[in-house]
């Protein structure tokens, strides 16, 4: 479920202009389920909640607060939306697209944090790329 949720927000994000990065490790040690980046260089994070369940038991969401602009929980269709909190953004995915139910709030982080996040961001997405292109030589350039 999760997956499928992921892959229509990350459609969703891309129909937008942003690009995702999945699973991005966070300075704070968390790991965000997707981070996206827009032109202008503002940070989205996207955390996933599949179930009510996931929700519930999830107490560390609003410690990515500090790390974007926007946050927002990607849910299935069928999630009940009450229980979601207002300060947080909706979408509302599948495995084949997805919609913004409800706009996050702008909380503009501060300079110094957006540029080492962007960086971050940056080394994350490129270090999967060369992974891509050639698998044995980047796993020995990691050694």
């Amino acid at each position: 479920m999760a997956l499928a949720i992921r892959r229509g927000a990350m459609r969703l994000l891309a129909s937008a202009g942003l690009t995702g990065v999945p699973e991005l490790p966070l300075a704070s040690g968390r790991r965000a389920d997707i981070v996206a980046l827009d032109g202008r260089g503002e940070v989205w994070i996207v955390e996933i909640k599949s179930s009510l369940a996931d929700f519930r038991a999830d107490r560390k969401w609003p410690d990515y607060r500090l790390h974007c602009d926007r946050l927002f929980f990607a849910v299935a269709p069928d999630f009940p939306l009450a229980v979601l909190p207002e300060e947080v953004g909706i979408i509302l995915a599948d495995g084949f697209g997805a919609a913004i139910e409800r706009q996050a709030p702008h909380h503009p982080m501060p300079g110094a944090t957006r540029r080492a996040l962007t960086l971050r961001y940056a080394r994350a997405a490129a270090a999967r790329m060369m992974a891509l292109a050639d698998p044995d030589g980047f796993r020995e350039m990691m050694l």
